[in-house]
């Protein structure tokens, strides 16, 4: 029987311009193998976004 792979999720903290750098280096790569990863960043910038603006 195969174990079944558990995803262990970390917590990074990058400025803008890293995750702009990271987001342009994955455009480089093929769509199929970046895509939801590119969705991912989005969505969590996003929700970062809308933390910051809501504390000020």
């Amino acid at each position: 029987m195969q174990k079944k792979k558990v995803a262990q999720l970390i917590q990074l903290e990058l400025t803008i311009d890293e995750v702009n750098n990271i987001l342009e280096l994955l455009g480089n790569q093929p769509f199929i193998g970046v895509y939801k990863l590119i969705e991912k960043i989005h969505l969590q910038a996003k929700e970062s976004s809308e933390i910051s603006s809501q504390k000020k």
